[in-house]
């Protein structure tokens, strides 16, 4: 049989508006739109660079099922850069861009394949002599809501040729996504293929490699949950079928969260320094990419009071973006670092497993809120008995409603800080704390 080289990219999100980034000046935002569409010219380059016979798509290549005119017309441009280089295209939609979607009719050119409602089969050709070298399988979501198996409905292999199942799944019921397409990796197994195209979830990994059952993650980066390196997958099979490969950055933003513990400083501003020092690091290590930030501030010690009150973070804030705004108007965002926001997870100077220990009021507490921390979500806890009377007003039900477990958690864990800051205030003096 003959070799061959394709692209295995998914999860494009064309257009994803990036909801949620907040003190974006209008140049910065802008660049922040257009990240979805650099990764495509990425993408298509790529695929010329790399010379591949075609690129299989499997789904969400728009971000909502309002698929503006804009994405549609920069995915069509893409298509036909790569058709003039010869270079066929096969696609699934998934549930942010199913069939039944709202967008303009428009044709596309021949050397594209778009999967039906139904799992349907084509032949690929490599490109340099039209010899045929795969079976490609694929479906497309009807609707946005698909919650049966469909990869039990995907046709045992017919041909001698290598098989490749498009498929727009969570495999093995992966807690971080919607519960779309679900099936097993021992479906996907049985069925024979040689390589799984998937999306969906957008964590890049290989579930499994005999035969390759693959998730290449999205093509950018969203929001703070979608953190790290973002790309495809360029995969060479050689003659004996035999699979390699290579993942390939695409991304022009980058998530990242880390941490400054205040542990170690004695003021704030020899805290600053050293978030200066990280910041200088996490420029270095994304040198290509503009950096979306997540300040996790931990540890104990006495600086965590001065920050607590809010200002200090507020106006520090302030003046980081306003540094990196003016760089990256002048170098395209190139190694700049953008906060996001910081997240005070830090504590006062006081021993939390001594309080857990001691039997008094505050260990009490202490060990209620623990205790409360592992059933956040348990309509029958404390919190939920808490927030109950909020619900009534409308503004905060939606708020709550879109409050995610992390930020739930955080809000008890700064609870929990307040709390004992206030209870504990007489004996921090005692142990030498400023209150």
């Amino acid at each position: 049989m003959a070799s061959f080289r394709f692209i295995h990219a998914a999860d494009l999100h064309l257009d994803s508006p990036f909801i949620g980034i907040s003190g974006l000046d209008d140049s910065l935002r802008s660049f922040v739109q257009e990240s979805t569409f650099r990764a495509l010219e990425r993408l298509m380059k790529l695929a010329i660079d790399q010379q591949v016979d075609f690129i299989v798509i499997s789904g969400d290549v728009y971000d909502s099922s309002h698929i503006s005119l804009r994405a549609q017309l920069r995915f069509l441009d893409f298509l036909e850069r790569l058709g003039a280089e010869g270079i066929a295209v096969y696609v699934i939609h998934g549930n942010h861009d199913p069939l039944d979607s709202t967008k303009l009719s428009m044709k596309l050119p021949s050397h594209v394949h778009v999967f039906g409602a139904e799992p349907g089969s084509v032949t690929a050709k490599r490109r340099s002599d039209h010899q045929e070298v795969a079976v490609i399988t694929g479906m497309s979501y009807p609707t946005s809501k698909v919650t049966d198996n469909i990869a039990l409905r995907y046709p045992a292999p017919l041909s001698r040729l290598y098989h490749i199942g498009l498929l727009h799944a969570n495999v093995d019921g992966d807690p971080q996504h919607e519960t779309y397409a679900p099936c097993s990796k021992k479906d996907l197994i049985r069925a024979g293929y040689h390589y799984w195209a998937l999306g969906h979830v957008h964590t890049r990994r290989t579930l499994q490699e005999t035969p390759y059952i693959v998730y290449p993650g999205n093509i950018q980066g969203r929001h703070v949950r979608e953190t790290g390196p973002k790309g495809c997958y360029v995969v060479d099979v050689d003659d004996n079928f035999n699979t390699r490969l290579s993942f390939h950055e695409l991304d022009s933003m980058r998530w990242v969260i880390i941490e400054a513990p205040v542990d170690s400083c004695r003021d704030v501003d020899e805290w600053r320094r050293s978030l200066a020092s990280i910041l200088a690091r996490t420029a270095s290590e994304n040198a290509n990419q503009l950096s979306m930030v997540r300040v996790r501030i931990t540890g104990r010690g006495p600086v965590h009071r001065q920050l607590e009150g809010g200002y200090v973070l507020d106006e520090l804030l302030a003046e980081l973006r306003r540094k990196e705004a003016s760089k990256g108007a002048t170098n395209g965002y190139r190694g700049c670092v953008w906060i996001e926001s910081f997240s005070l997870q830090s504590g006062d100077s006081f021993d939390t497993q001594r309080l857990l220990a001691e039997d008094s009021f505050v260990g009490d507490l202490l060990r209620l809120v623990r205790c409360e921390q592992e059933q956040l979500q348990a309509p029958d806890g404390v919190i939920a008995a808490s927030l109950e009377p909020l619900l009534e007003h409308a503004e905060i039900r939606t708020l709550l409603e879109e409050t995610t477990p992390d930020e739930m958690e955080d809000w008890v864990r700064r609870a929990e800080e307040l709390t004992l800051g206030l209870l504990l205030r007489d004996r921090l003096q005692e142990e030498g704390v400023e209150p």
